[in-house]
């Protein structure tokens, strides 16, 4: 499905960059790409600080020479930024002409970030995700499914990244119909549709064709959770459907429950495999996808890396301790967004039951409490009151 005719900016200061976003097996290989992926930070790093005079100003006030990437290890010494400065700030280091599109993280509150696309880094980032559906066999142009979005019915005008991403999944089979569960309410908000979800539930198992579920987990397993409660027999979806979740459970904690269990519960009500439950992590400030495996955790593909920082010190830590979530890939030349620190804590390990030969991430919650709200934070807080 993904097509190599797809060109960097400039290929000249680019060429590792687009050699290894070329690169088409996600996992393949991870650590011999090493050298690769240090060129293109080094042509990255360079690129931005050229392009942008911010980025210029904050690499000379810490001494930043990109030709001094030349060990994995060097990367920490890339400027970073906090994924929570593009709530406040609009970086560019592209003329507005050539932003291809505009993105922001919030839903109906809190702030947004502001995220800018050149046709190469979106489009970059989109054949990722084709390249790892296609890893996974969930690619089926020959079969229709219906479609469940936990995710923000959107006007022509609209720019919400989660929106955007759910409705972009919804490629890889023919659409028979798609239900998308947050409704417009009319006045510039959205209403989670409980019930209205629910029936879409049962008149797609009548119907008999795969279902595709996909969006933010707490709407799923509220909807599970409610129809359970109202005690709906358990429904049999057509064993190739596939549940795949993304954004989290920012800001309900006292909803949140073990993935294992809302595994369980979408296995006991609705019958789909738990190898066809994934769920996955990303974000608009960084869009390189990170899916889970057969044994459901978050590999690192060859188009990035990760690092845990210290939450006092930000010094690198080890395997297995716990720490913020440092991401680090070259794919994006629209914003000097090539090295940003996430406010999740998370810890980085290796040897994954599943095989693959990559190392792979657990997410650990948010740290603190900030005034910054994301999209999954947003969306979350129309459950309020809703739940009990």
């Amino acid at each position: 499905m993904a097509t190599n005719k797809l060109t960097v900016p400039d290929l000249k200061k680019l060429n590792s960059v687009q050699a290894l976003c070329d690169r088409e097996d996600p996992y393949k290989d991870f650590l011999k790409s090493d050298e690769l992926f240090l060129k293109a930070m080094r042509e990255i790093s360079q690129w931005h600080m050229d392009k942008s005079p911010f980025y210029k100003d904050l690499a000379a006030s810490q001494n930043f020479v990109a030709s001094e990437v030349q060990k994995m290890e060097d990367c920490l010494k890339i400027p970073h930024l906090w994924a929570h400065f593009f709530k406040g700030n609009e970086i560019l280091s592209i003329p507005p002409a050539e932003v291809f599109l505009h993105l922001t993280s919030s839903g109906t509150t809190g702030q947004k970030s502001q995220i800018f696309f050149d046709e190469w880094t979106i489009r970059s980032a989109q054949r990722m995700v084709d390249w790892i559906f296609e890893e996974y066999q969930w690619i089926n142009p020959e079969q229709k499914c219906n479609y469940v979005l936990f995710s923000y019915e959107t006007e022509a005008s609209s720019k919400l990244g989660t929106a955007y991403t759910d409705n972009f999944l919804c490629k890889y089979a023919p659409v028979n119909e798609v239900f998308t569960t947050l409704k417009l309410t009319g006045d510039g908000g959205h209403e989670f549709d409980t019930y209205g979800t629910i029936e879409a539930f049962k008149r797609f198992a009548e119907q008999g064709l795969p279902v595709r579920l996909f969006g933010f987990p707490a709407f799923f397993y509220f909807a599970l959770e409610r129809m359970k409660k109202l005690g709906h027999p358990p429904l049999k979806f057509h064993k190739d459907s596939l549940v795949f979740l993304g954004g989290g459970w920012k800001g309900h904690a006292d909803k949140q429950i073990e993935k294992n269990d809302l595994y369980d519960l979408a296995h006991e009500m609705l019958g789909i495999p738990k190898e066809r439950l994934r769920d996955g992590f990303g974000s608009v400030e960084h869009c390189i996808p990170y899916v889970e495996c057969s044994e459901h955790e978050f590999h690192v593909p060859v188009w990035s890396r990760v690092f845990i920082r210290d939450v006092e010190t930000l010094k690198p830590l080890g395997l297995n301790a716990k720490g913020f979530l440092h991401f680090i890939s070259p794919y994006i030349t629209s914003m000097p967004a090539h090295s940003v620190i996430m406010g999740d804590m998370a810890s980085l390990h290796d040897k994954c039951k599943c095989g693959l030969d990559t190392p792979y991430f657990k997410i650990h919650g948010r740290a603190g409490v900030s005034k910054n709200k994301s999209c999954a934070l947003a969306a979350s807080e129309l459950l309020k009151g809703k739940a009990s």
